[in-house]
């Protein structure tokens, strides 16, 4: 069995793709104010800032009971409108080697809006769960986002 994995998940959202781009790439301080579930806690510039590829990131998470931080150095994609979480520390390294999320947000020919959102990672023992709730907590998140901005 292997211990690397990619988990995906795709829906439609009904805000445009690129406000999530946006909110993602420079204004991600915002985000915890839009957590209708409580999924956000919190975030805060370690290094860098708002804006810049390659700035350091906490966050701070609550998901089924559990609340943790993630550090994460950020890449921004602007030709297909992804943002790529690269994990540095945090509470899933406590069992996962490698963690990287792929947030995309894309318009469809027929005018609606999809997110797609991966979860790469590899895990440190076979014993260990894949890290399905972590892709609801980026769900979570992304719908949460998407109530904001249809509310706005």
């Amino acid at each position: 069995m292997s211990l690397q994995g990619k988990l995906e998940t795709e829906f439609e959202i009904t805000a445009p793709a690129d406000k999530f781009y946006n909110i993602f790439k420079s204004e991600a301080h915002h985000i915890p104010n839009t957590s209708q579930t409580g999924t956000i806690t919190g975030v805060a510039v370690h290094e860098g800032d708002w804006e810049t590829e390659g700035s350091i990131k906490i966050w701070s998470y609550s998901i089924e009971g559990e609340v943790g931080t993630f550090k994460e150095k950020v890449e921004h994609d602007d030709v297909n409108k992804a943002i790529i979480v690269n994990g540095l520390e945090g509470d899933v390294f406590k069992y996962y080697k490698t963690f990287k999320g792929i947030y995309q947000f894309n318009q469809k020919d027929d005018g609606s809006n999809i997110a797609k959102l991966t979860l790469e990672y590899e895990k440190l023992s076979e014993e260990v769960a894949v890290p399905d709730k972590y892709v609801r907590l980026m769900t979570n998140l992304v719908k949460d986002l998407d109530a904001h901005f249809v509310k706005a």
